[in-house]
């Protein structure tokens, strides 16, 4: 729990506004524009933030491109490069406590969530240091006695990161880590709408003392510094986490400068509950899946699809589960589900369940309490009798809301599950291990879990397929973004050369 006197430094601490961070210096936006931040619990503003423009992106740009070339960090000794990298994991450790607490400020995620969360954000650091160390290996190819071909991997030069409003700073960690550890700089575009925790991060990077240049922080708005970071001619990597028609506009914004992508998009994705499951265990995967997070979750379970076997058991056992989740302040420990992130995505959310109903669908939801009337909150949410061809069960609404479906037998769960254009994640429920095999290997999505909620394992790769992304993050899979590989030939022995124009004068 926080003490009330670190309470009150933690509201004094949100009350300041939020700078940019280039080489090495907090700073205002060249322009002197800075935009609002909002409590999405109150709807009342937190601070103001510093607007940077393409002008901000030009000069960390630059400033990253000069640690980058004229600076220390790709050349120096791996181990004292990794150094840093161990400090900025245990000033993060040190923070904790005031993270966890600036994040539910920011973003309505529910303070209980948010602190695991950040105790991971720190292991993003320890462990791609640890991956650099012991993965980031080359191969050798012998060829007779004549020559040794061997691979390096080598930092590509600076890295735009673009990360998104959900999960802030564990996603930017998750980034920034590889990025770093491997040698490149950083221009760190944070969403607009959760600024505080990015900010936080800038402060516990600049304690680290990394060389100047090496991490820098522009806030600003996606169309304005987000387009003019993807489009400049300086970076050499995009990496960006969020919606689908963004990432395919930053995709064509980046293709001029020939850039490397690497996209984390838009989810939609399956649960399937055979009739032979674990009842008990499949109903609390299938309910913490969507609702933990606000249902704000690329991977949120948002379809789920029963066997016919148990539709009326389990649906039955839904509704109790969902009316007895806790909505309120993100700042209770309580708390289940909070407000979602803005106004605008409230009245997104919202629409959906008026769009559910004129597609003839059962919407089961209940009423916010008053006390609660100035958040952005929407209550956890089941859309009964759905089919899978309607536009709640086929487009990504980001809230808590589930869409459930049946399903006679294998072969039609397969086709259902498929049938729609994203596939970043699928879980499955079945007592029979060789069905959930084989159902894991059919349905088109990046990650399959079997009999189990959405844990994570850092040694193996993140990301989707079709139009839920590009590209694999996480574990070692995340060098081939990070660094670029190098074949160096060497010969060990005069081998043959053709000698063109040696006899020409004969």
């Amino acid at each position: 729990m926080v003490s009330s006197q670190k309470l009150a430094s933690l509201i004094h601490e949100t009350q300041k506004n939020i700078s940019l961070y280039i080489n090495g210096e907090f700073t205002t936006a060249l322009s002197g524009m800075t935009f609002k931040n909002m409590n999405p619990f109150t709807n009342e503003q937190i601070n103001e933030v510093s607007e940077g423009q393409s002008d901000d992106i030009n000069k960390a740009v630059a400033a990253a491109r000069e640690a980058f070339d004229h600076g220390p960090w790709k050349t120096m000794k791996l181990t004292k490069r990794l150094e840093y990298i161990y400090r900025i994991a245990d000033l993060i450790d040190e923070e904790i406590e005031k993270i966890a607490y600036l994040e539910a400020l920011d973003t309505g995620l529910p303070i209980s969530q948010t602190r695991k969360m950040v105790s991971r954000a720190s292991e993003n650091f320890r462990f791609y240091a640890r991956m650099v160390e012991n993965r980031l290996v080359g191969d050798a190819y012998q060829v007779d006695d004549e020559f040794i071909n061997y691979t390096i991997h080598a930092p590509v030069g600076v890295a735009g990161l673009i990360t998104p409003w959900n999960a802030p700073f564990m996603l930017e960690t998750w980034k920034i880590a590889p990025a770093l550890a491997t040698g490149n700089t950083v221009v760190l575009k944070p969403a607009e709408l959760s600024p505080l925790s990015a900010n936080l991060l800038a402060e516990v990077i600049h304690k680290a003392d990394l060389p100047k240049g090496v991490f820098n922080v522009v806030h600003g708005r996606g169309e304005i510094a987000g387009d003019a970071l993807v489009k400049h001619p300086d970076v050499q990597l995009i990496s960006f986490t969020g919606e689908t028609t963004t990432g395919s506009t930053i995709i064509k914004n980046s293709a001029d400068t020939l850039k490397s992508c690497s996209m984390e998009l838009g989810g939609k994705s399956p649960i399937i509950v055979f009739e032979d499951a674990d009842f008990d265990r499949a109903l609390d995967a299938c309910v913490w899946g969507i609702y933990s997070f606000n249902g704000e979750r690329c991977t949120a379970n948002s379809r789920l699809f029963l066997q016919e076997g148990i539709k009326d058991r389990f649906i039955d056992a839904l509704r109790i589960r969902v009316a007895n989740i806790k909505v309120g302040d993100p700042l209770d420990v309580s708390t289940e589900v909070g407000p979602l992130i803005d106004k605008e995505h409230y009245g997104k959310v919202k629409g959906y369940l008026e769009i559910a109903k004129e597609e003839g669908t059962e919407v089961i939801t209940g009423d916010i309490p008053h006390e609660l009337a100035k958040g952005n909150f929407v209550a956890p949410t089941l859309i009964l009798n759905a089919k899978n061809n309607m536009r709640v069960s086929q487009e990504e609404i980001f809230g808590p809301i589930l869409t459930v479906m049946t399903f006679k037998d294998e072969e039609e769960v397969i086709k259902l599950a498929n049938d729609i254009k994203y596939g970043l994640a699928g879980y499955v429920w079945t007592n029979d291990i060789k069905r959930g095999h084989r159902v894991a290997h059919k349905v088109d999505a990046g990650m399959l879990w079997v009999n189990a909620q959405n844990v994570r394992d850092l040694r193996t790769p993140f990301g989707g397929s079709k139009s839920s992304g590009i590209g694999r993050e996480g574990g070692h899979y995340g060098f081939d973004f990070y660094t670029e590989q190098k074949i160096i030939h060497v010969s060990i022995a005069d081998h043959h050369i053709q000698q063109f124009g040696k006899n020409s004068g004969r």
